[in-house]
């Protein structure tokens, strides 16, 4: 079992190396985990942006930039733009996020003409977690793009969720639907959206996992709080994957176990053509490797 991120990583080196692109990739941490994905032989990598700038930081970081394709483009939404459209000529299969805002990569990815996203498509972000406290790795949605999913979002979100699960070798993911409390309280939407989806699951509309829900997260990820409160099923107190009920929920919950608990952690963009790794301009180049590694895995 998969219990380390660094074993994604060894798991995406028996796997045929794909090609990254990275839009506006000026910063350091970028580069500096591009790298380290390309000396892992994870990875073949073009860099998009400022090659001035670029060469630079390659220079202090004592990298040598002929291992990388370099595309001179100084404007960052043109940079992205210039990177989704590698994407669409097939001469890449992962994108990535460098030194540009979330916004403007968003905009280039949700572009209608040059953009990555297949009609009704829809887009959520993957979290990762190799938690401290948690005895393996974490699966978790939606912590930054859909404010509030409806129904038929979070059936697709599941889908995601199972998909990284298989590609990291947890072949039968356990997944909780997460909401305030473990009863079913008709009062509370989640509670019944998270009824509607384990029952789904039960009659295999929804597959390749075990799902249960509601569920609240003392629930799902702590055993003896599952034997306290009389939980069983088989995801109580061991859960692989938690789908949350809202953006609140979900950010909240990310924002805690990394600067509380310390945790690791590779995020990427689900639902557009390709995964995009989409990680904070303030994230390590470590956790910009991990993210890498999962897009690579899928």
């Amino acid at each position: 079992m998969i219990t380390k991120l660094e074993q994604v990583i060894d798991l995406v080196k028996s796997k045929p190396k794909k090609r990254l692109v990275a839009a506006f990739a000026n910063d350091d941490h970028t580069i500096e985990a591009v790298n380290h994905a390309v000396e892992l032989n994870i990875v073949d990598a073009t860099l998009v942006g400022d090659e001035t700038m670029i060469h630079q930081v390659c220079k202090q970081l004592n990298i040598d930039f002929g291992k990388f394709t370099i595309i001179h483009e100084p404007d960052e939404l043109k940079a992205a733009t210039k990177s989704c459209d590698l994407i669409n000529q097939k001469e890449a299969d992962i994108l990535m996020k460098g030194a540009l805002s979330t916004d403007k990569y968003m905009r280039a990815i949700l572009h209608k003409e040059q953009g990555l996203c297949p009609p009704n498509a829809v887009l959520s972000h993957i979290a990762v977690f190799e938690n401290p406290s948690y005895h393996k790795l974490l699966i978790a949605s939606d912590c930054a793009i859909i404010p509030a999913p409806d129904l038929k979002q979070k059936q697709v979100i599941l889908q995601y969720i199972i998909k990284t699960a298989h590609a990291i070798g947890i072949m039968q993911p356990k997944i909780a639907i997460i909401t305030a409390t473990e009863q079913m309280s008709v009062g509370m939407p989640a509670c019944v959206d998270a009824a509607i989806l384990s029952k789904m699951a039960d009659r295999g509309q929804i597959s390749g996992a075990l799902i249960d829900g509601p569920l609240s997260l003392d629930v799902a990820v702590d055993e003896e709080a599952a034997k306290i409160k009389k939980m069983t099923g088989g995801v109580a107190g061991d859960a692989d994957g938690l789908l949350f009920p809202n953006i609140e929920s979900g950010n909240v919950f990310y924002k805690c176990c990394t600067k509380f608990n310390h945790a690791e952690v590779g995020a990427f963009l689900a639902g557009a053509k390709v995964p995009c790794v989409l990680s904070s301009r303030g994230d390590s180049s470590l956790t910009k490797l991990y993210s890498i590694a999962i897009a690579a895995a899928l």
